[in-house]
């Protein structure tokens, strides 16, 4: 299992790469990325800038992935988070979820993204032509949330070194 919060891009294939070849079992590997967009709330984004809090994050993430590869029987999950100044089309976050059958590694991909924007510590401060804005948590990311339950606490899981 990969957690890492970073200022550096990642390279996609590299990565999955890497986990395929971890493991021959896996017959399924689902991948998320996000990517900064160019325009939020109808306003042209010139930068992002994304901020943590160190240790408490990466506790975070690596109780989302736990979670998500005790329901679904995951072979292996990844969690990779960018923070730091970020400009349009730039890669946030990878989210992949390893599995014998495509259709949990779907489903874990989807839980991990779903509760890494309701649960995760971080903030998001973006950079417009009327100058800078925290962004808001959207409706829509605690709706989808809704579907899953709730997780443990975060407390339970043990600390994860940062890279």
């Amino acid at each position: 299992m990969k957690i890492s919060v970073q200022n550096q891009d990642f390279d996609v294939s590299t990565e999955l790469a890497q986990m395929r070849a971890a493991n021959p079992a896996i017959g399924a590997v689902v991948n998320f990325v996000g990517l900064v967009r160019d325009r939020n709330d109808g306003q042209d984004i010139h930068t992002m800038e994304l901020e943590h809090y160190p240790g408490m994050t990466e506790k975070s993430l690596q109780m989302i992935a736990e979670q998500a590869s005790q329901r679904w029987n995951l072979i292996d999950a990844m969690i990779i988070h960018r923070v730091g100044l970020l400009q349009p089309l730039d890669q946030i976050v990878m989210v992949a979820a390893a599995s014998a059958h495509r259709g949990e590694a779907f489903a874990a991909c989807e839980f991990m993204m779903d509760y890494l924007k309701t649960e995760a510590p971080f903030w998001k401060k973006e950079s417009t032509a009327e100058g800078e804005r925290w962004v808001d948590a959207r409706e829509s990311d605690s709706q989808a949330v809704s579907k899953w339950g709730s997780l443990l606490s975060v407390a339970a899981v043990t600390p994860v070194a940062q890279e």
